[in-house]
């Protein structure tokens, strides 16, 4: 689609399908957790959107930069995902916990808050693809 690699069109991509996934779960949220308030619904949005802009910006990199070993896409933006999740799951584990058990029951194998950590995953790995693709990745796309 894209011809030439950007890193403003991979931060646009990431952070309009991070947008898109913190829309959903803005509007859906009451519906799984009636007790949500705004600032989780605001910080669920705002969270994907910024998840995106990390992903999109992650995408210079095709090294790792100590390692010196090959860090591609599907590699890279699956594991961003899946840390800022886990993060996002560390510093509110009462508030995932309650969303999980409000949505699944509290006898089901989906009350751990840290499946959020395999829903980043999986979101990052979309968001990687689409940021890869439409936008390229490596030092090429800061080059002008």
């Amino acid at each position: 689609m894209f011809e030439n690699p950007s890193l403003i069109t991979r931060l646009a991509v990431g952070k309009i399908i991070g947008f898109v996934f913190g829309l959903v779960g803005f509007i859906f949220l009451p519906y799984f957790y009636p007790e949500s308030d705004w600032l989780l619904r605001w910080g669920i949005l705002l969270w994907y959107t910024t998840l995106g802009a990390i992903i999109g910006v992650f995408g210079v990199f095709t090294y790792h930069p100590i390692l010196k070993l090959p860090f591609p896409w599907w590699f890279r933006a699956p594991l961003l995902g899946a840390w800022m999740n886990f993060v996002l799951t560390f510093f509110a584990f009462d508030t995932m916990q309650a969303v999980l058990i409000s949505a699944f029951g509290d006898n089901n194998t989906f009350h751990s808050p840290f499946w959020f950590t395999l829903e980043g995953a999986i979101i990052g790995l979309i968001m990687g693809y689409f940021a890869t693709r439409l936008g390229g990745e490596g030092v090429k796309t800061v080059a002008h």
